[in-house]
């Protein structure tokens, strides 16, 4: 008790401690003091062992923005399987601007603020995917020009569409290559972590194809686009998945839903080695 104490009045006098009871003279850094690691969790959208801040209290970001990204991408992707006939997409607009897009965004930004780098890049990227995926798509009275930039004169409607699906591929094949590396950061987290960004990873993989692989006339491939949906669906629920994982405490329910830590990472390695001394 004595040492939170001086750790307050460290505080107070504008420094801060490095958990172990130095301190030093940097003003408005976060403080430190609880030393145990907590494990990676979806819901937190920390991929590694992460310590909780006892100072500067945040709420937990992590499932606001994946709630964002999880109803916007269940959307697109309705539209991507072609569920009820329906294949025009401009139904996401609203939420690939407002909730998917600025909310996401807005979610990444406090993920800066409880010192998460992970979830801040990525919480923070997918909502300006959304953005800028938005713009692209726009029409009417809210056209940005960006589909109608490639509609050169002395072009067939084959022509234009198949140059349309090209650069669209280029668009899809940069987010696939940016999931594909955070993909990466969460092999040492949970199962219900990994799953989200493998499956996002695919819809992006196979959106894209089907935009380099037209059909006649230059439309995306149907078979491509519609995997891209399936995979987009799967991501969807398992953002809600990890979004209910943060979420659920002890205030709000009776138990916790499994997330299931990979055997290798440090979560798995301590409860192998607590069953194995039992």
């Amino acid at each position: 008790m004595a040492a939170v104490g001086q750790e307050v009045a460290a505080m107070k006098e504008g420094q801060y401690t490095n958990g172990a009871g130095e301190t030093n003279g940097v003003p408005l850094a976060q403080t430190q003091t609880n030393m145990s690691m907590l494990p990676p969790h979806g819901g937190a959208f920390m991929p590694a062992p992460y310590k909780k801040k006892q100072f500067r209290q945040f709420a937990n970001p992590a499932p606001l923005g994946l709630s964002a990204f999880a109803l916007t991408t269940f959307i697109l992707s309705l539209v991507n399987v072609g569920s009820r006939g329906i294949h025009t997409n401009n139904i996401v607009l609203g939420c690939a601007y407002a909730y998917g897009g600025l909310v996401q965004l807005l979610a990444g930004m406090w993920e800066m603020a409880v010192g998460n780098t992970f979830g801040a890049t990525a919480l923070s990227s997918y909502g300006g995917f959304w953005i800028s995926f938005a713009l692209i798509i726009s029409s009417g009275a809210q056209d940005y020009g960006v589909i109608a930039a490639y509609e050169a004169e002395g072009l067939t409607a084959g022509e234009i569409n198949k140059h349309i699906g090209s650069v669209l591929g280029f668009y899809l094949t940069g987010w696939w290559i940016f999931t594909t590396i955070l993909l990466i950061c969460t092999l040492r987290s949970t199962v219900a972590f990994f799953a989200l960004f493998f499956t996002l990873d695919l819809a992006f993989l196979f959106l894209a194809i089907s935009n380099f692989q037209t059909e006649e006339g230059g439309a995306p491939n149907k078979n491509l686009t519609i995997a891209g949906g399936v995979f987009g669906l799967m991501a969807a629920f398992l953002a809600w998945y990890n979004a209910l994982a943060g979420l659920l405490d002890e205030h709000n329910s009776w138990f916790p839903i499994p997330v299931l830590h990979f055997p290798w990472s440090e979560t798995g390695k301590k409860r192998k080695m607590e069953k194995d001394t039992v």
